[in-house]
């Protein structure tokens, strides 16, 4: 049976995956829900976050399905106000500091924001869903984002399940398997209706240019030094962000209250590989020389504790829910370079100053 879901909190709706949840939700993506309630997008809007991003949706639906707080999901009386004013029935909780050099360099934010800040989301949630006797409701929810991380380093075989015992390496990864497991906590100690997601790697439209894909596709087109890290054998399971949505709301709808579930692409790439792979779209797209692109691979000193290889299985979520991936890798890499080819005045927003600080300095990739 769907679950009834009236007024949807997202938060860091202003985010690459959270940007692509409300378009999705609202039905600017390929596939359209049935979705009639409303969004209440709360984002604070820190140096990944572009509430430009969502210019199409606020003028279609600005006042009426969607609507913009702006604060941090740390601040308990502000987070605790904006679910009074919208009766919010439903978290799904996209906000996170989310790149892995930035945590090796700058831990901090990454513990406020990924376990404080779900710390008080959970807490205004159990006191906000309590009924007339004191007991939390049932017909309400609240979706926790992971990412496969929490689960450490593969080697050359086997696959993440839900059941994988929790190894992080990175401060990253550590601050969101504790977020995970308060949210699990929640879930046995005060009987909150939560739902758990750990996804792989996202890639697609709207994503900051400090993360591989995007980083690659925009030093391409501007001649800048292609930074692998180590001898580029890393390896990642890719999943376009529609396709993760896709699962998210199928989770939202049907999952069973208190489980997690994996969501994975099943495509894994070797880092150097994938770059080869995007250097043949971007030349072909662009018209620039393939050879000259590729002459721009730099390899770099690799990561401090780079885990090694990630990869999801998600047969659960297909098995018990019926979702599967509907973009392949070439059509979904061809769209990216598509848009960002499309979008430089989103890019030239996003990317000033601190894009340049950050990637001219450290060419951070995931």
């Amino acid at each position: 049976m769907k679950r009834k879901l009236t007024n949807i909190l997202v938060t860091g709706g202003a985010g690459f995956i959270g940007v692509n949840f409300i378009r999705f939700l609202l039905g600017e993506g390929s596939s359209k829900p049935d979705y009639k309630g409303r969004i209440i997008n709360l984002d604070a809007l820190t140096y990944a976050g572009n509430a430009a991003s969502l210019n199409s949706i606020e003028k279609s639906f600005g006042g009426t399905r969607y609507f913009f707080e702006k604060g941090d999901i740390g601040d308990h009386a502000f987070v605790e106000a904006v679910f009074q004013k919208y009766s919010i029935d439903t978290v799904v909780h996209f906000a996170a500091e989310s790149h892995v050099d930035r945590s090796i360099l700058g831990p901090e934010a990454f513990i406020k924001t990924n376990v404080l800040g779900t710390f008080t989301l959970l807490d205004v949630a159990r006191n906000a869903w309590k009924d007339s006797a004191g007991q939390i409701r049932q017909d309400v929810l609240f979706h926790h984002i992971s990412t496969d991380e929490v689960y450490g380093s593969l080697g050359e075989t086997g696959y993440f399940t839900e059941t994988t015992p929790y190894d992080p390496r990175s401060p990253y990864s550590a601050s969101k398997a504790a977020s995970d497991h308060l949210v699990m906590a929640y879930r046995h100690t005060y009987n909150l209706p939560i739902i758990l997601s750990n996804c792989s790697n996202n890639y697609g439209p709207y994503q900051f240019p400090e993360k591989l894909i995007p980083l690659m596709v925009l030093n391409m087109l501007e001649d800048k030094p292609l930074p692998v890290y180590g001898d580029g054998k890393n390896i990642r399971d890719w999943l376009y962000v529609e396709d993760h949505n896709s699962a998210v709301w199928t989770i939202m709808q049907n999952g069973k209250t208190g489980e997690k579930y994996n969501i994975g692409g099943e495509n894994e790439w070797e880092n150097i590989k994938l770059l080869n792979a995007l250097i043949e779209i971007v030349a072909k797209k662009s018209g620039k020389d393939v050879e000259k692109i590729r002459s721009l691979i730099t390899y770099v000193k690799d990561r401090p504790g780079h885990d090694r290889r990630y990869a999801i299985d998600c047969s659960k979520l297909k098995k018990e829910l019926g979702w599967k991936q509907t973009v392949s890798f070439e059509e979904g890499l061809g769209r990216t370079v598509d848009w960002y080819l499309s979008n430089r005045e989103w890019i030239n927003d996003i990317r000033s100053g601190e894009y340049q600080h950050w990637v001219e300095k450290n060419y951070g990739v995931r």
